[in-house]
């Protein structure tokens, strides 16, 4: 398929710019991929949706503040963004700048510590930070929290706590698991007293996710890689959930992401088998590709072109997906990380 297939026309004032007042205030359009159809509805009806018996699975990634702003030893004001927090004294960071840094040479960082770029990878360089305190430490005292690029105004403190989920635990992500911010302990509850399964997964979402894919044709697009973790009693509810007949709802594309890229298959298995364990994934879900984990899928308004669109278009259908975001447009949903979201069952040819 060509990228030009997943353009679409977004008026500016449906990109949503701050959160609203509550978490669960949201709007949900819910999808039923088997036929298509169309629900308007509201966040907050979202266990009604869910049977006991189902799973929802959250990622519990939590964002750090890795934007800096700095200048060279040289002269040159700089633009940091931390991607990957490598060990206790190195990152890996999109950098930008008049002219790319070299090899050796030291940047300052927030007027307040230097940090050396000792190589570069592709389109990230690796930065060894020269201070006794450790990177996270560093991020957390200077960083400034990093919004999207669609988000106009510069982080506030409202910021610091609503780009983050209630959930969040583990630090490394440089976006938030924007489908989880509409969840707040109240909602975590009504699941449970429902019989609803509550089960979670790391990954720490890298920029790329922001990133328009800018090739003709989509299969040439080359995906960024991100870190996962899943433990086995998350492999242990999953497996109760599917012998029970219940369903698995990923809240997120980046829990979904992970769980798919858990799978191994094999010849004696071709159904595939999730496993635990932390590994990297580069995985591209596009249509025709087939899920073996997920049943349902949570997720917010995503960006024209981005691999996320490309995503929920195989999940639920890319007609379906295109009839979806024209009546979102209509009806006027709020769009990408503070907006409203969707409730997508899965079409039944991608099991």
């Amino acid at each position: 398929m060509r990228t030009e297939d997943f353009d679409f026309y977004l008026p500016d004032e449906l990109i949503a710019q701050n959160p609203t007042a509550d978490r669960t205030a949201s709007r949900m359009l819910h999808l039923h991929g088997v036929d298509g159809r169309l629900n308007d509805a509201l966040f907050v009806d979202l266990p009604s949706y869910l049977q006991a018996g189902d799973l929802v699975v959250f990622n519990d990634t939590r964002v750090i503040k890795a934007r800096f702003f700095g200048h060279k030893h040289t002269g040159g004001s700089v633009e940091v963004l931390i991607e990957r927090v490598i060990n206790q004294h190195v990152a890996y960071a999109h950098v930008r700048a008049s002219r790319a840094p070299k090899v050796g040479s030291l940047i300052k960082l927030a007027d307040a510590f230097d940090v050396e770029v000792t190589a570069r990878h592709d389109d990230l360089f690796e930065l060894r930070f020269l201070s006794e305190a450790a990177v996270l430490d560093l991020l957390e005292q200077y960083g400034a929290l990093p919004l999207p690029p669609y988000i106009t105004h510069a982080a506030t403190s409202d910021d610091e706590t609503r780009y983050q989920t209630v959930f969040s635990k583990h630090l490394g992500a440089v976006a938030a698991p924007t489908a989880g911010l509409h969840f707040n302990e109240d909602m975590l509850d009504r699941l449970k007293q429902k019989g609803i399964g509550v089960a979670y997964v790391t990954l720490h979402v890298g920029a790329g996710t922001f990133q328009p894919v800018r090739v003709e044709h989509i299969h040439e697009h080359k995906m960024h890689s991100e870190l996962y973790t899943i433990s086995q009693s998350t492999v242990d509810m999953i497996a109760q959930t599917k012998q029970r007949g219940g369903k698995v709802t990923a809240i997120g594309t980046t829990a979904l992401r992970a769980l798919e890229s858990a799978v191994r298959v094999s010849t004696s298995n071709p159904a595939g088998v999730l496993q635990a364990g932390s590994s990297e994934t580069d995985i591209f879900i596009t249509p025709g590709s087939q899920f073996k984990v997920v049943d349902r899928l949570f997720t917010n308004f995503h960006l024209p072109k981005s691999t996320l669109l490309m995503l929920v278009s195989a999940f639920a259908g890319f007609e379906n997906i295109k009839k979806a975001y024209a009546h979102a447009i209509a009806q006027q949903y709020r769009f990408f990380s503070y907006g409203d979201a969707m409730l997508i069952e899965k079409q039944e040819f991608s099991v």
